[in-house]
C-alpha cells in the first residue's frame, strides 16, 4: 500500500464520524484532500454538512467539488475539525503547518467541539522535531522577532537552523499575508514550554504546535487503520 492508499484508509474512517447536518471545519494538506474527496462524494449522495476551510487551497477544492462552505463568521461554533498532522506523538500533540495554514487551522480547531486528525503511519513520532516546526510571523520587524526566537531557542537547549520559507524566488507568504519560519530542531524535549514561550513573543503570530486540542487521532499503516486517544 502507497502512501496515497493509506492517507485515503485514514480519510475514509474520519469520514464515519461525519454526521447529517454537522458544522464541520476542514483541514489543509494532502490528506486533508483526501478527506474532501470523499466527503464530496456523500453530499453528492444526500449528506448534508456545513464546512468551514482552513485555507484557501482547501476551500477552491470544496468549491470545485461541490462541498458547501461558510465562513467560521457564519459559523464560529462548530461540530468537528478533520485535519492532517505533519507530526504525531502518542499524547495527540501535533506539528502543523507545512502546508502552511497553521493559524487559521488552529483557530478553526479551538473553535470545534473536536478534532480528528488524520495521517498515515509515518507521521507518528516518539518526539516531535524532526519535521520542522513552522512558526508564523508578522513581517514588520522580523529581524527582531527572529533574535528573540533564537534566544528562546538557546534557553531552552534546543539547536539547529531556521530559515524563513521561500516560494518560488521570493518568500512564502500565508494566507493572512505573514511570513513563516522554519526551526529545524531535531527534537523538542518540552513542547509545552516552547509552545508557551512562543506565545509570549510580539512578532510571533502563531506556531505549529497543536496541544490539547486533537480528541482522536486515525492512523493508517499499511496492514490496518489504529486509532490514537489522549
Amino acid at each position: 500500500m502507497d502512501a496515497r492508499q493509506m492517507k485515503i484508509k485514514a480519510a475514509a474512517e474520519a469520514l464515519k464520524h461525519v454526521e447529517n447536518g454537522m458544522r464541520l471545519g476542514i483541514g489543509t494538506g494532502s490528506t486533508a484532500e483526501e478527506f474532501v474527496r470523499l466527503l464530496a462524494e456523500k453530499v453528492s449522495e444526500g449528506l448534508e454538512v456545513r464546512g468551514v476551510p482552513t485555507s484557501e487551497r482547501t476551500a477552491r477544492l470544496c468549491l470545485e467539488l461541490g462541498v458547501p462552505l461558510n465562513s467560521l463568521d457564519e459559523l464560529p461554533e462548530l461540530d468537528l475539525t478533520i485535519d492532517g498532522a505533519d507530526e504525531i506523538d502518542a499524547s495527540l500533540r501535533l506539528i502543523k503547518g507545512g502546508g502552511g495554514a497553521l493559524l487559521r487551522e488552529k483557530i478553526v480547531a479551538c473553535a470545534s467541539k473536536r478534532m480528528i486528525v488524520i495521517a498515515d503511519e509515518t507521521k507518528v513520532v516518539e518526539t516531535l522535531g524532526h519535521f520542522p516546526l513552522p512558526i508564523e510571523v508578522n513581517p514588520f520587524g522580523l529581524a527582531a522577532t527572529r533574535i528573540a526566537i533564537d534566544r528562546l531557542a538557546e534557553s531552552q537547549g534546543l539547536s539547529g537552523e531556521i530559515h524563513q520559507r521561500k516560494a518560488g524566488e521570493g518568500f512564502y507568504k500565508t494566507d493572512g499575508g505573514h511570513y513563516i519560519l522554519d526551526a529545524f530542531f531535531g527534537r523538542i524535549s518540552d513542547a509545552e514550554a516552547l509552545a508557551s514561550s512562543l506565545n509570549a513573543i510580539p512578532g510571533v503570530v502563531e506556531h505549529g504546535l497543536f496541544i490539547n486540542l486533537a480528541s482522536l487521532a486515525i492512523i493508517a499503516g499499511p496492514t490496518e487503520v489504529r486509532t490514537l486517544a489522549p
